[in-house]
């Protein structure tokens, strides 16, 4: 048997032509190695070539969360709180005092007092009715100064411009302000981002595993640290205005588009590897072009091969050329890593059988001596 057939990353076979590929691509379809051939009417959901879509053309801004100013005072903010007495034994007081994680201020002599959330303003009137209400102060003026905005440190590596570790002010602290901050989002970057919280202590929320757990700690629960781990489209959240905010700590990761090239081989005028562009689709057709087009005029059946997503099969997609010039469908989007197979039907053979024949003719003609 002349066909040869060789084992590939991808599937059953890399090249291998003459004369009877056809039937035998058949065979190791129906003997499993691929899944039923499908034509581009009938390919399901999960195995449609994604739209690529260039990082940098997403709007960032509508990823910026909620609008925060810097008057808002919050946890872990340094204020500084001066109260001068009205009518009262009281000396005047002025001292720095830093938000505590419950969102409250210990004052001198007046206690602990809830500030967080609220504006300077707010805040002034908070702590005059408390040094009144606690009989301190009579009547004292009171003001609030916003000394130092504490900070989030938030981790943005992968495809970025700058990845680092960068300070964002808690009011804004957001994918837009984190995005500024580490120069903005590379041209081979992915839509599809994940941000890792670091853990936090938290009790099983199953019960019986609570009783279990308490059994073997003499009756006390026992915190584990859970971590979060969220994943975002960019172009999703960015349609629909969807802010994503940043904590303490957070690590955003921006990974590279897993663009693998697109290989193509069979009855066109250059085989090759073509790489998948990073800023809009390739189709079938767009592919062809690539290579020079068909090298027989009456190639007709492509076979597409892609990859089945966590799973070891591929799957063959059946497409008429002719059917992808006529039909917008038919013309199907390629995915990373897909082989496009332009297939040796008895069409294209027998084309090249008679062209050989003419062809000779002609030779044998022109060598005829003329009298």
């Amino acid at each position: 048997m002349s066909t040869e057939i060789r084992i590939n990353k991808i599937g059953c076979f890399h090249k291998s032509r003459p004369l009877l590929f056809l039937l035998v691509i058949e065979l190791i379809a129906s003997a499993g190695c691929y899944r039923p051939l499908i034509t581009p009417k009938h390919i399901p959901k999960d195995l449609v070539a994604p739209h690529v879509t260039n990082a940098k053309a997403i709007d960032l801004s509508r990823l910026s969360g909620f609008a925060s100013t810097k008057d808002f005072i919050e946890i872990g903010d340094v204020i500084e709180v001066t109260i001068i007495a009205g009518v009262s034994d009281q000396g005047p007081l002025s001292i720095p005092v830093r938000i505590n994680d419950d969102g409250t201020a210990l004052i001198p002599l007046l206690g602990a007092i809830p500030l967080a959330g609220m504006r300077i303003e707010q805040a002034e009137k908070i702590i005059r009715q408390q040094a009144m209400t606690g009989g301190v102060y009579r009547n004292p003026h009171v003001t609030v100064v916003l000394e130092i905005k504490d900070a989030n440190k938030v981790t943005v590596i992968g495809a970025v411009e700058k990845p680092g570790t960068y300070d964002l002010p808690r009011s804004s602290s957001n994918l837009l302000t984190a995005f500024v901050a580490a120069g903005g989002l590379t041209s081979n970057a992915s839509t599809n981002i994940e941000v890792r919280s670091p853990a936090q202590q938290a009790f099983p929320a199953n019960p019986e595993r609570q009783n279990r757990l308490a059994t073997y700690t003499g009756g006390q629960q026992t915190a584990v640290p859970v971590s979060q781990s969220v994943r975002i489209n960019l172009v999703s959240a960015s349609n629909a205005g969807q802010g994503v905010n940043l904590r303490d700590g957070d690590v955003v990761m921006v990974p590279e588009l897993d663009q693998n090239p697109i290989q193509v081989l069979g009855l066109v005028r250059r085989s090759a590897d073509y790489e998948l562009p990073s800023d809009r689709d390739l189709h079938l057709l767009d592919v062809l072009a690539m290579a020079g087009g068909l090298s027989s005029p009456v190639a007709d059946k492509i076979y597409v091969i892609r990859r089945i997503p966590g799973e070891p099969e591929t799957q063959v997609i059946k497409v008429s050329y002719q059917k992808a010039k006529r039909v917008r469908s038919e013309n199907i989007r390629l995915a990373s890593g897909d082989v496009v197979s332009v297939e040796r039907t008895p069409m294209t053979v027998a084309f090249d059988a008679f062209t050989r024949f003419v062809n000779i003719g002609i030779g044998a003609t022109a060598r005829v001596p003329i009298f």
